[in-house]
């Protein structure tokens, strides 16, 4: 392999540089998630899509609205609810009576970060609509595939506590998204800051006015694509990943383990993350500090273990603590 550039080289730290400050950005908008804004940004690396859960009011849309600003990217949001049509998030053809013709009308899946507000509202019919622009990034409407915009990502957001009402994602669709990410309750600090920023005039509405400016943009986003796909992974840490998800299909306490797309999410998210710390190589940190919010929905517990209390996060956690880790 020949040594990069200086160009490249510079062109990776600028796009580096530029990623990390959005955590100031957003910072300035949503107090205290930058977990959740790393994972976001995980995600926009590696061209997956990220399951937001949390109750209401933790910020989970302004968190999205926040990241879209600092990175100079379009965004829609769509509520989901029980009446939402497939056609309402795709788009559908419209006949035009002065042209006598069908035309296409762009639905608000045509953006770089969809917003699918609560998604489990909706009937599965309508959940199913976003399973092609996820995985194949377009839309077919009367048998004509539409590309979507790059880069795109679906910040999905679900509400943990209340079901009634609800249609939970089918294992198939849980396994589209790369990543779930908790959005929790602030801390007593954190939220203190949140009223002392309302009581200033803080308007969650005007991201302009909090202060919150772009710091990168798609070229910034796909140089950090491309040094991302440089980062080396060793035979041994492949084989870590495999042992670990291979630990959840032997696991007594679930009916479901890790598919071998979730072993290959684990690896994508272990690389983003070691590229984002400045290493050019993935180590069993990486890949411990990525497992939770890549497998935790991959997996599916048996029904005794969860009466038990016993939770996907802490099999998984338990596998990684029993799983040898390379030397």
């Amino acid at each position: 392999m020949s040594a990069p550039t200086p160009e490249t080289v510079t062109t990776s730290d600028t796009a580096r540089a530029s990623l990390e400050a959005l955590r100031t950005e957003i910072g300035k908008a949503v107090v205290g998630q930058d977990p959740a804004v790393t994972g976001l940004v995980v995600a926009l690396l590696c061209r997956g899509h990220v399951l937001l859960e949390g109750v209401p009011g933790v910020a989970k849309t302004l968190l999205v609205r926040a990241l879209a600003s600092a990175l100079e990217l379009d965004t829609k949001r769509v509520q989901f609810t029980p009446d939402l049509m497939p056609a309402d998030i795709t788009g559908s053809l419209v006949f035009d009576s002065r042209s006598a013709e069908f035309s296409f009308q762009p639905g608000p899946v045509f953006t770089n970060l969809l917003l699918a507000d609560e998604i489990n509202r909706t009937p599965p019919k309508t959940q199913s609509s976003l399973l092609e622009a996820m995985e194949e990034r377009q839309v077919t409407v009367d048998g004509e595939p539409r590309p979507l915009p790059e880069p795109f990502l679906v910040a999905a957001t679900q509400n943990p506590v209340e079901y009634e009402g609800t249609y939970p994602l089918p294992e198939a669709q849980l396994d589209r998204f790369l990543l779930k990410l908790t959005v929790p309750l602030p801390s007593r600090e954190d939220e203190i800051s949140v009223l002392t920023r309302h009581a200033e005039g803080f308007d969650p509405r005007d991201l302009k006015a909090a202060g919150v400016r772009p710091v990168a943009g798609p070229a910034e986003l796909q140089a950090a694509r491309e040094a991302v796909a440089k980062v080396a992974v060793s035979p041994e840490i492949a084989g870590y990943v495999v042992d670990i998800c291979r630990a959840t299909r032997e696991s007594p306490s679930l009916t479901l383990g890790v598919s071998p797309r979730g072993a290959t999410a684990l690896l994508s998210t272990a690389r983003a993350w070691a590229w984002l710390t400045g290493r050019d190589y993935v180590t069993p940190d990486d890949v411990k500090a990525l497992a939770l919010p890549t497998l935790r929905h991959r997996v599916q517990l048996r029904p005794e273990a969860e009466m038990e209390g016993v939770t996907s996060d802490s099999v998984i956690n338990s596998i990684l603590a029993h799983v040898p880790v390379p030397r």
